[in-house]
């Protein structure tokens, strides 16, 4: 089953490797200029630099949020979430357009005071951009992660008189590897196909190419060889995110049932601690917010056709929670296969299912507009085909956070129950489903978000008037009308939140 869904997921990869072997000279002499190995360089200094701090980040608010007494803590946990909803162009334009040496803060505050402020621009402006929109995808698999984590083994070390900063380090963070890893893989490879976010922020990145390539229909066996190229980076980037996790055992061992993790009392700490959450979602929520709501303010009635807005609100609702709905279905048997046998044949199937999130997302839609064509023409621009196109981009969110509370679950529940003759569908039905359900609400809150905000696919795949919240808000940001894209912008955060909320009050 994972290696059919897989070979179908990899579909667009399959289309670059013909393209490829139809113009192989092309293809080569592209791979091995100069200049391509200067941007790959590039885009993995700045995939290293969002990966880490993306997780500097997710694991102190996964903590905050989930073990201890921090005022207010469930309204902060869905409020440290919301950033992922922001479309990371929107939210690089929002903070250009708040921080940027012509933004707001440099123009109201700074130049009547005589301050010049820094430039955001460049590598430095690309990481912070992205870790501030990324950050999401290491939190909500790190939060189920703690959730499932069992207390017996903290209050052993605390028992034999180890400090809380080394339980901590030789307890909590040991178990929390598998989220992590899943985490900091997806942040990484975010940040190596993102393309409108490094544009705005003119930091020259190995996607631009690849998009430019495209655009201008030239090379396109150059363009399909560099996609090649970063397929390979995202295969390497998985097999050192598998041994990061080697065959350690992530699962209770003990027999009897695992109890609820206490809750950790913050004391003087608290209003460090409150300070901290706070200034994360200032920066990374707040501000974009209040840019948008500015523009928002600007617009007149005339100005915003409401009921178009209010069509995109349900026709992306609609197309949003399909596509959660089939890449969690899709991804439970590879998760369970990388959680229970792992090694080359998982590793394998897992790079083919996260083929699509690694490149580019316009590659992916134009592979699939190329397969359609000729292959499926009645499919070509129908909603199912926009959906399949999401799927294989955000099936890989799902895996990550399915995998990690997998692996948590002791296998002898399993055999056990195998043992008193139930089936394979009645042992997921019955022992892994409910086990694994906080992993699957953060997979198909992952997936959800991701999809609802999608735009390149989108735009090529989606039926003929079909808009969705994020084509509304290209077209209108697409003509500099960006008080009237603030709007949907701003719906699209309201529909979003209560996703958040609802999945962060479930976990009670």
């Amino acid at each position: 089953m994972a290696a059919l869904v897989g070979a179908v997921v990899a579909l667009p990869a399959v289309y670059l490797v013909i393209v490829v072997g139809g113009e192989w000279g092309v293809a080569v002499d592209a791979v091995f200029r100069e200049r391509t190995l200067e941007l790959l360089a590039r885009s993995l200094l700045l995939a290293g630099a969002v990966a880490v701090g993306a997780t500097a980040l997710a694991v102190p608010l996964a903590w905050l949020t989930v073990r201890t007494d921090l005022p207010g803590r469930r309204t902060w946990a869905v409020l440290v979430l919301l950033p992922f909803v922001v479309p990371s162009y929107i939210g690089a334009y929002l903070l250009v357009s708040a921080l940027g040496p012509s933004g707001v803060l440099a123009r109201e505050v700074a130049a009547p005071l005589g301050i010049t402020v820094p430039s955001i621009y460049g590598f430095w402006g690309a990481a912070l951009v992205l870790t501030a929109f990324t950050y999401p995808l290491v939190l909500l698999p790190v939060r189920a992660a703690m959730r499932r984590m069992d207390p017996s083994l903290e209050e052993a070390a605390r028992g034999m008189g180890a400090s809380p900063l080394r339980v901590a380090r030789s307890v909590v963070l040991p178990q929390l590897i598998p989220a992590v890893g899943a985490g900091a893989l997806l942040a990484a490879l975010y940040a190596m196909s993102d393309f409108g976010a490094v544009s705005l922020l003119r930091y020259d990145s190995f996607t631009r190419v690849i998009y430019t390539s495209y655009r201008l229909s030239f090379e396109r066996a150059g363009a399909a060889a560099l996609g090649v190229v970063l397929i390979g980076v995202m295969i390497v980037l998985i097999i050192l995110e598998g041994r990061m996790r080697r065959r350690a055992a992530y699962h209770r061992a003990a027999p009897g049932v695992a109890r609820e993790t206490h809750v950790v009392r913050l004391g003087a700490w608290r209003w460090p601690a409150l300070g901290f959450v706070g200034a994360v979602v200032l920066f990374t929520l707040a501000i974009p917010l209040a840019v948008l709501i500015w523009w928002a303010s600007r617009t007149t009635g005339a100005d915003a056709d409401w009921a178009a807005f209010g069509e995109a609100a349900r026709n992306s609702l609609l197309t949003a929670g399909l596509t959660a709905a089939i890449a969690v279905v899709i991804a439970l048997p590879i998760a369970r296969l990388g959680a229970r046998h792992p090694g080359r044949t998982s590793r394998s199937l897992e790079a083919a299912h996260h083929a699509g999130y690694a490149l580019p997302h316009l590659v992916v839609a134009l592979a699939l507009v190329f397969l359609g064509i000729r292959l499926a023409p009645w499919a070509y621009q129908t909603l199912g085909m926009a959906v399949f196109a999401l799927v294989v981009i955000y099936v890989p969110l799902a895996i990550g956070a399915l995998r990690a509370s997998m692996l948590q679950v002791a296998p002898s529940l399993e055999d056990a129950a195998r043992g008193m003759g139930r089936g394979p569908v009645g042992v997921t039905a019955t022992i892994i489903a409910p086990l694994v359900r906080p992993g699957v609400l953060a997979a198909a809150t992952l997936v959800y978000i991701g999809a609802i905000k999608e735009l390149p696919a989108m735009l090529l795949l989606r039926p003929t008037g079909y808009e969705t919240l994020a084509t509304v808000i290209w077209s209108e940001t697409s003509r500099s009308v960006f008080e009237v894209a603030a709007v949907p912008s701003l719906v699209l955060l309201a529909i979003s939140a209560p996703v958040l909320a609802i999945v962060v009050g479930r976990e009670r």
